[in-house]
């Protein structure tokens, strides 16, 4: 299963953090931009070209010291075609350098349509013969405030293919709270109601690492929540997004960690990706530094890593 695979990386690098892939045009060198847009017929094209390659310098950059990348699929569908394009190559290209994929796509629906997301994310293509993969993605985020029938399709696609998925459950954006900290009448409120329903839904994927193919998306920036979410799902891996540019950092960070040092990965995007703008220098360097100094800060924040 994913988050067994998942485990044996983090303890193999000594350190729990995925790298966030999100690029813009404001992200990128000015020398590499302008390498691939003068001159250029097709702006979508370009842009495209110039993330792939930025892309793949941040991933060798990191491959070694970074167990896995999670590319945020809206800044590449905002390239049309060629955008996805991109996000494909990107995906294979991690996969290549032996990192782990997140789709960060937040995909959600019932019934075939579901399916249909959970294909292309998780399973695979059947047709003419052939299966093969869509896109070469291990875990794939998911909306699950439709309810079950809209998580099912990706339960059943992570059992036949050992792969895994992030529910959102408590995100880290400032107005989450209209919503998921609202009370119901059983006590709860609705992002813990989501979480224990999210752990029911998983209950017979649970691996050897002792979580489920069900993970769940619980953002740094409300460490009480973290803290109390952590107490809650015992079999449930959290993705925490959040640190560096949004405000989180180690301290908060270490809440979402069971007291083995085990069941959470840390989400950094910008603030790996532009390292370069605040310390200078070629910019793979600078988001390697960035992510040494992320792990190592984690290290000092959690017991057992």
């Amino acid at each position: 299963m994913f988050f067994d695979t998942l485990t044996e990386k983090i303890h193999a690098l000594g350190n729990p953090t995925v790298a966030g892939l999100d690029p813009k045009p404001e992200h990128l060198p000015e020398a590499l931009l302008r390498r691939h847009l003068e001159g250029a017929q097709d702006a979508a094209a370009a842009l495209a070209a110039a993330y792939l390659e930025f892309n793949r310098g941040l991933i060798d950059a990191l491959c070694d010291i970074v167990p896995a990348v999670k590319p945020q699929s809206a800044y590449y569908e905002a390239l049309g075609w060629q955008g996805v394009r991109c996000f494909a190559e990107t995906c294979a290209y991690a996969r290549s350098r032996g990192m782990l994929v997140i789709a960060d796509c937040k995909r959600n629906d019932i019934g075939s349509t579901a399916q249909a997301y959970s294909q292309a994310y998780l399973g695979k293509l059947t047709a003419a013969g052939q299966s093969r993969e869509v896109f070469a993605c291990d875990a794939v985020t998911v909306n699950a405030y439709l309810g079950s029938d809209g998580v099912k399709p990706f339960i059943e696609d992570c059992k036949a293919y050992g792969k895994g998925i992030f529910a959102l459950v408590k995100t880290s954006n400032p107005s989450s709270g209209e919503l998921q900290d609202v009370p119901l009448e059983n006590g709860l409120t609705v992002y813990q109601h989501m979480g224990r329903l999210l752990e029911t839904l998983a209950a017979d994927t649970v691996g050897a690492c002792g979580y489920s193919a069900v993970g769940a998306v619980v953002g740094a920036t409300y460490p009480k929540q973290l803290e109390q979410l952590r107490r809650e799902l015992a079999h449930t891996f959290f993705l925490v997004p959040g640190y560096g540019a949004q405000g989180g950092g180690a301290q908060d960070a270490a809440f979402a960690f069971d007291e083995k040092g085990g069941g959470a990965i840390i989400n950094s995007s910008r603030a790996i990706m532009c390292a370069y703008k605040k310390t200078g220098g070629e910019y793979a360097e600078a988001a390697r530094r960035e992510a040494l100094s992320m792990r190592d800060a984690l290290r000092g924040a959690v017991r057992g890593l």
